[in-house]
């Protein structure tokens, strides 16, 4: 999950799809963009409960150079933490929710709280998973918005065209805010930003016993995030252990 950058990037709500059960997995990347090429190591989580659930996730992107531009540890860390309240759970009105979401971290500039609404899909395995959110957003550090709104996507699918271990998951945030796009002039402004970070895993462990590795990878489209003018490709590949 190479992502969130200089601002804070309510990719949130990667609450990533609502399975039927607990899960932390540690993430790690390799960025081929050419202005990033460092490795970002991520831990998530997600967790169900009576009252709803909780997302976490928390970022560190390992590209502190030294003098010999060496990579000598971590630059920055980011984290996100999402708590879902349902206490109607068993209802009609189960696959709604309230939201509840921090956005901030060490060498980023902005921080965010978002307040909202979740409406949860599914297909009748729960393989099949679909999350929209629309999200009060707040900002501060001088970040402004004509429109503090934030709609935000998650997808999860399992078992991808019939391959077992094969998963299609991620999400889409847009959001409004007056962007400066310092990395390209401080004349390149805009008024929202687009991020999404489609990801493809196999469990490749699965054919040697151990069903906790996974490889895969990720690309972050973007548009006007982290002070980048315009539309942004950056791919990465990695694996992924599942506690």
């Amino acid at each position: 999950m190479l992502k969130k950058t200089i601002l804070a990037v309510a990719i949130a709500t990667l609450a990533v799809t609502q399975v039927s059960k607990a899960q932390t997995n540690l993430q790690t990347f390799y960025d081929f963009a050419g202005d990033r090429q460092h490795v970002t190591m991520t831990l998530e989580g997600f967790y169900n409960d009576n009252w709803g659930n909780t997302f976490f996730f928390i970022d560190y992107d390992f590209n502190a150079k030294n003098e010999k531009k060496v990579n000598q540890g971590v630059s920055g860390s980011y984290m996100e933490i999402a708590r879902c309240l349902n206490f109607w759970q068993g209802t009609a009105l189960s696959p709604l929710s309230l939201h509840v979401e921090y956005n901030g971290g060490v060498g980023f500039g902005n921080q965010n709280f978002l307040f909202g609404l979740d409406y949860f899909l599914h297909s009748k395995d729960f393989r099949n998973t679909f999350n929209f959110k629309l999200l009060y957003k707040t900002f501060n550090n001088g970040a402004t918005s004509k429109l503090p709104m934030q709609f935000t996507f998650v997808w999860g699918m399992q078992d991808l065209f019939g391959v077992k271990g094969l998963r299609f998951s991620g999400f889409a945030d847009i959001w409004g805010e007056n962007v400066v796009n310092f990395m390209e002039g401080l004349d390149k402004q805009g008024k929202f930003v687009f991020l999404s970070e489609p990801q493809i895993w196999y469990n490749i462990g699965q054919h040697f016993g151990c069903s906790n590795l996974n490889i895969g990878g990720e690309v972050e489209l973007s548009y006007n995030f982290a002070g980048y003018n315009g539309f942004h490709v950056r791919p990465c590949a990695g694996f992924k252990w599942v506690f």
